[in-house]
This record gives C-alpha cells, sequence and structure tokens, in this order.
C-alpha cells in the first residue's frame, strides 16, 4: 500500500469542503502520468484507484522505444527481461528467429509493478493516492465536477482526468466512440528453469488463424505471459460490454491451441484472464467540460499491435498539462480543444496508420510474415518501430511502404 498523506492545502483525507485542482480516475500509465505532472506544477492533485495497489492488469507487458521516452528521465524501469531476439510463426508454421546486435528491441515489464512504480513517482511529486475508492457518476457545474464515489461520498474537482480503462466511467461521460473492440485473452504460466532458459532473450509472435490475430510469448524469467488477441471491428460506445465480442468462441480456440501446441498446457497458470481492448473511432470526443480522458479511457491505442503502455503514457502527459493549463486560467473548454488537439497531432496519425496496416494484415497476413522475416527493409521497418526510431505514421509515408500497400490492396 502507497502511503500518500500529504495534507497540501488541507485536502489530505476525506473532506467534502475540499477542493482539488485535479481529480484522476485509475492508477494505470495514464492516470500516473497525468497525476505526476500536474502534481510536480504544484497542483493539489487527488488519484483514485478502485482496487488495491499493486493490481494485476492483463497486459504483454512489452515496452517500445516510445514508452521508454515518455517515463520520467530518473524513472527506473522494473525491467523483468531485455529482448533482442523475436521467434515469427505463422499459425505455429513457419518458424523464423530474428535477432538484433545492436540494443534490445523490448524491455518486458510486469505490469503490477510497473504500474506501482509509475504511482510512486506521482506520489512523490505530492499528488494523494486513495485505493479501493470507485467512481459512481460525475456531476459538472461552470467551475467544479463533483465525483460520487462507490461509497456514496464526494469528491470536488476543477479538473477530472478519467483513466479508468475502455469499460471505465469516465468515458461513458465524455461519449468516446470505438469502431474497433478486440477480445484478448493472456495467462502469466510459471515454468521449470530449463523452459525459462529456452526463452531467454527471445519472445515469439505468431500470425493467428482468424482474421486479425496474433498470439505472443512474452518471457519474464521464471513466468512466460502467453496471450491471443483477435480483431472485431464494430461500431460502438466506450464502456459498451455487449459490443465487439463477435464469435469469441474462434478466438478462445486459438488460444487453447497456441497454449497447447507450445508445450505448455501442462503447467498451472498464475493467472488466466480475457479483456476487451477498445480502439478510438476517428474524431470521437477527449473531453467533456472540465473532464478529459486518457489512455485507454479515450481508446487511444495502435490498432494493429494493440500496443497501448506508449499512448497511455503520452496522452496522460498531455492530460495533466492540460490540468495545469485551468488550473492557470485558462477556460475549460480551451483547454480541452487545445489536449485533443495535441492529442490528434501526436497520436491521430500514428493510430489512422496502424488501421492502415490491421486492415492490410487482416487480408494478408502471410505477406506480413514473409516481409519481416526475409526482407531485410521489412525488418529495419520493424526493429525501427520497435526501438522508437521511426514511428508507424513516418513508416506509411515511405515510398517503399506505399508500394507494398498499393500491391496488397
Amino acid at each position: 500500500m502507497i502511503d500518500s498523506t500529504n495534507n497540501q492545502d488541507g485536502n489530505a483525507g476525506p473532506d467534502a469542503a475540499a477542493i482539488w485542482d485535479l481529480l484522476v480516475v485509475g492508477a494505470g500509465p495514464a492516470g500516473a502520468t497525468a497525476a505526476r505532472t500536474a502534481a510536480e506544477s504544484g497542483l493539489s492533485v487527488l488519484l483514485i484507484e478502485r482496487s488495491a495497489l499493486p493490481r494485476y492488469k492483463t497486459c504483454g507487458g512489452g515496452l517500445i522505444g516510445y514508452s521508454r521516452a515518455a517515463l520520467p528521465p530518473d524513472f527506473v524501469v522494473p525491467v523483468r527481461q531485455r529482448i533482442d531476439s523475436i521467434t515469427f510463426t505463422h499459425n505455429g508454421r513457419k518458424s523464423r528467429t530474428r535477432r538484433d546486435k545492436d540494443a534490445s528491441l523490448f524491455d518486458l515489464v510486469n505490469r503490477a509493478e510497473f504500474d506501482y512504480a509509475l504511482v510512486e513517482t506521482a506520489v512523490k511529486a505530492g499528488a494523494e493516492v486513495r485505493e479501493r475508492t470507485g467512481l459512481t457518476r460525475l456531476t459538472e457545474t461552470p467551475d467544479l465536477v463533483t465525483a460520487i464515489l462507490a461509497d456514496g461520498s464526494a469528491v470536488r474537482a476543477r479538473c477530472v482526468v478519467g483513466a479508468d480503462g475502455s469499460a471505465g466511467r469516465t468515458g461513458r461521460y465524455v461519449g468516446v466512440r470505438c469502431d474497433q473492440i478486440d477480445l484478448g485473452l493472456e495467462a502469466e504460466i510459471p515454468v521449470p528453469p530449463q523452459v525459462a532458459a529456452q526463452w531467454a532473450g527471445r519472445l515469439l509472435i505468431d500470425w493467428g488463424p482468424v482474421p486479425g490475430s496474433y498470439g505472443w510469448v512474452f518471457p519474464k524469467g521464471a513466468v512466460l505471459t502467453v496471450g491471443v488477441i483477435a480483431a472485431r471491428s464494430q461500431s460502438g460506445a466506450a464502456g459498451d460490454r455487449g459490443a465487439g465480442r463477435g464469435d469469441g468462441e474462434s478466438t478462445r480456440a486459438y488460444y487453447r491451441d497456441f497454449i497447447a501446441r507450445l508445450g505448455l498446457a501442462e503447467y498451472t497458470p498464475l493467472n488466466d484472464s480475457g479483456h476487451l481492448t477498445r480502439c478510438r473511432e476517428t474524431g470521437s470526443p477527449l473531453y467533456r467540460g472540465r473532464v478529459l480522458v486518457a489512455g485507454d479511457a479515450a481508446g487511444l491505442l495502435e490498432p494493429w499491435t494493440r500496443e497501448g503502455i506508449s499512448y497511455a503514457l503520452r496522452s496522460g502527459r498531455l492530460a495533466g498539462l492540460a490540468a495545469v493549463s485551468i488550473h492557470a486560467g485558462t477556460p475549460a473548454p480551451q483547454a480541452g480543444a487545445d489536449y485533443a488537439e495535441q492529442v490528434e497531432k501526436t497520436l491521430g496519425g500514428e493510430m489512422a496508420a496502424g488501421k492502415l496496416l490491421l486492415a492490410a494484415f487482416i487480408k494478408h497476413p502471410g505477406y506480413f510474415h514473409a516481409a519481416i522475416t526475409t526482407l531485410p527493409p521489412a525488418w529495419r521497418a520493424f526493429t525501427g518501430f520497435c526501438r522508437g526510431g521511426i514511428s508507424l505514421e513516418a513508416l506509411m509515408r515511405s515510398r517503399p511502404a506505399q508500394i507494398a500497400m498499393r500491391t496488397l490492396g
């Protein structure tokens, strides 16, 4: 448990009379980053999380270059394993391992440890954290937002950043719309030392049999994170738990077959879970009044790989800066509009590029497998993206990518 009693401006502890400069809902990467950013600028910040910390999060836990670049300069990443080799398969066949000798491609983390460390940076900056504190609803006046919590108490703030996930209440309040909803299934599987040694420094990506799907093995010492995800394009509001489930049984069959094929079915998982990822529809709102949404709550993730940590960190920082702007006197509607503009500028193009790649991948997974495993330019582009040297948006503007996309139709 984090000790975050700050007594800042008389706001520490449940106090109906207190008015916080910023209330952050959700203690994942987006929420912790927004809280830290605002607290570092002197704002009084309350960060609430419905679970006890640290809490388990269904996620591969792979940090690409853009994620590392978005972390605080003095942040010590709790790395479980660094990856310099990737084995690619196409539905379990055509195995090819590629290695990059120059530098690691991914840093793999346990999300409970990683998220907890980010929350600690927010506390160090001056934010207060309340665990086991859920949000029930939000109401607004021109000057304040009132958050009604699960225990019936109320918290008032001049600004709210919603980072409570794709099925959270803040996304519904803002009216986030998502046009891609995917089902992800994942297990954390402890393995014997001899099995762990086989995976040391190497991860697996399997282009799956379900259209738009892939599976992964992310090694983290004595534990392997194993999962699959499948695309399902369907419009729906954020938080609509029934939308986009599609043929979930085909995804579950792929998941079972994938684990069995790898010889991992005999081991008992520490966690075995599923979740829906929701990707924002172009033009979907990112704020309403004094309430901003970031990370998964805003549907911000890369549509093809479904990478979301870098999007959470970057949008969380922008949301925290928007709260600072409101505190400095910028009218809330203007600060919200500025925030949305910055998100579109920094992340919108990457998401658009990811949607194009996903559409092509759904039609031609074999081409993607062949290109990455046999063509040096494709491998260099892939490793450049992993390290943060080139964005998907810049990659898709390149002449080779444009030629390839025209060929694929």
